[in-house]
């Protein structure tokens, strides 16, 4: 069945759209929300609440690639979360280093134009990643999309540790003089 096909059957509340989405995306939300949580349980429970968002949200929303948004909410919630159960633990772990990592390149806005902002800042990152060369572009999104681990990443792509944590940092530093020239983090 094809996404519009999927998306059409939302449209129409038909139940056979949670069915079609399990059957064409399930493993892929599972393994978009395992590499955040590394956790069975929690993953089942979190492409559960993706099929339920999707519900909610498809109408009105009508999404060109239903893959991506489902990856986008997948990841949303699987992020959610985490942060619950970190604010409860108080834990760390590969989501936090790779969030500490993005620290000193991705400026948090705390005022009440942040909202738009944040929309700006996404596309500004995507065109960043887009415009990487194809080693750099793989890194950067297997560590800050599905948040590999260092190790992870080095037996995927056969790169030594110092050359992948040195590919990242570069990578970093380019991407802070991108939102530097874009206008969303001031030099210091």
């Amino acid at each position: 069945m094809t996404d519009k096909e999927i998306v059409d059957l939302y449209w129409s509340r038909s139940d056979d759209a949670i069915r079609e989405t399990q059957t064409k995306y399930g493993k892929y939300c599972y393994s978009v929300a395992f590499r955040v949580l590394n956790d069975p349980d929690d993953t089942e429970e979190v492409v559960n609440d993706v099929y339920l968002g999707a519900w909610n949200s498809l109408p009105p929303h009508k999404p060109a690639e239903l893959s991506t948004y489902l990856a986008k909410l997948t990841r949303y919630l699987a992020i959610k979360k985490w942060q619950k159960a970190r604010a409860q633990k108080r834990g760390g772990g590969e989501i936090a280093l790779t969030l500490e990592e993005l620290g000193d390149c991705i400026p948090s806005g705390q005022d009440p134009e942040s909202e738009v902002e944040a929309g700006e800042l996404g596309q500004a990152v995507r065109s960043f990643v887009a415009a990487l060369p194809s080693n750099e572009r793989n890194l950067f999104v297997c560590r800050y999309w599905y948040f590999k681990s260092i190790d992870q990443i080095c037996r995927q792509y056969g790169f030594s540790e110092g050359k992948v944590k040195s590919l990242l940092q570069r990578t970093r530093k380019k991407l802070k003089k991108h939102l530097i020239k874009e206008g969303f983090i001031h030099e210091c």
